[in-house]
């Protein structure tokens, strides 16, 4: 696949960490379509890459739409801990709840639209599909859909590997574990091995300078401030070498904190979160020149960051499938 333009489907889209990856890589790429339902989240993705979505006339004789490789993260709430994978119900909001099962109407059942998609191209099916998921997606109540996922693939002609890989071992100081799947058309197995992996740079490459992050990130709320240092749910972790998870909000427990001294405590920024999951600080801007603010903060990037897949993870996966480069 190497020295030609390569033909993505995003599924899913969210804010395009793929594109981006390749972007990074200097890989020539042609999105044959992005789908996204969050209309703030398209809304970053067209100004991240609006040199891109401009009308070319091209012909279509001879023409290959077959995608190289369809990318989806279908969404996770279902199937998370932190989304009690399902509508919360019972003692002490643990349930085990609808999950991803086939017809149940939840976010995460998506996932098999994404098989109803494959089966409906015929000839022209992609030579990869990678999904992005929560590790609970391996759990004891949602590990018989996973199974089937596979099997599905394994029907319409895809090997089928998958690891837990965490976002630490690709230069990024944050604590995010995922499971990625990569399924090969008609191919070998995907071995996860011998992926390039990069130490984990320092955190304070991706905070900004402490003095210049405005008192409006400062924590303020009692009920926050009371639980720094505490275990548990209501919690409130002070960020040393590394962050937790990024989540959809940074201004709720559990939540992390950055020590400013003197007792003073911060959340991290948009942008700190948006460096954190791998993007650069010209795809912030460019996002954050399309939104507005809501109420302290503009949280569309809050969202949008954490419900984003590492950028540099798949970078290491495009080096291995694209340009063949391995550890």
């Amino acid at each position: 696949m190497e020295n030609e333009t390569i033909q993505i489907l995003e599924l899913f889209g969210g804010i395009g960490s793929p594109r981006c990856a390749l972007r990074n890589l200097n890989i020539p790429t042609k999105a044959i379509d992005y789908v996204e339902i969050n209309e703030k989240a398209v809304r970053s993705y067209n100004s991240m890459f609006r040199e891109e979505l401009a009308y070319k006339t091209q012909t279509v004789v001879g023409w290959n739409l077959k995608p190289d490789i369809l990318i989806h993260g279908s969404p996770c709430q279902d199937m998370s801990i932190a989304g009690h994978q399902g509508k919360a119900t019972g003692e002490g909001r643990i349930n085990r709840g609808k999950g991803s099962d086939e017809g149940s109407g939840t976010r995460s059942s998506l996932m098999w639209e994404t098989i109803h998609i494959i089966e409906n191209m015929g000839e022209w099916r992609p030579r990869y599909v990678i999904w992005e998921n929560v590790k609970n997606v391996k759990s004891k109540y949602m590990r018989p859909n996973f199974d089937r996922y596979m099997v599905e693939m394994e029907r319409l002609g895809y090997t089928n590997n998958f690891e837990v890989l965490d976002a630490r071992e690709f230069g990024l100081p944050q604590a995010r574990e995922r499971v990625f799947t990569v399924s090969v058309l008609n191919g070998e197995k995907f071995e996860f091995d011998d992926l390039i992996r990069t130490p984990m740079r320092t955190l304070q490459e991706f905070l900004e300078d402490d003095a210049s992050v405005p008192d409006v990130y400062d924590v303020t709320q009692p009920s926050v401030l009371a639980c720094i240092g505490e275990k548990g749910i209501r919690r409130a972790t002070v960020i040393k070498d590394c962050a937790y998870t990024i989540t959809t909000r940074q201004d709720r427990t559990p939540a992390q904190v950055i020590d400013r001294g003197d007792g003073r405590y911060r959340y991290l920024t948009e942008r700190e979160c948006w460096r954190l999951m791998g993007y650069t600080d010209e795809d912030f801007d460019r996002a954050k020149a399309v939104q507005e603010r809501n109420g302290k903060y503009y949280k569309a990037l809050y969202d949008q960051a954490g419900n984003s897949i590492a950028v540099p993870i798949f970078e290491s996966i495009f080096r291995k499938i694209i340009l063949h480069e391995v550890a």
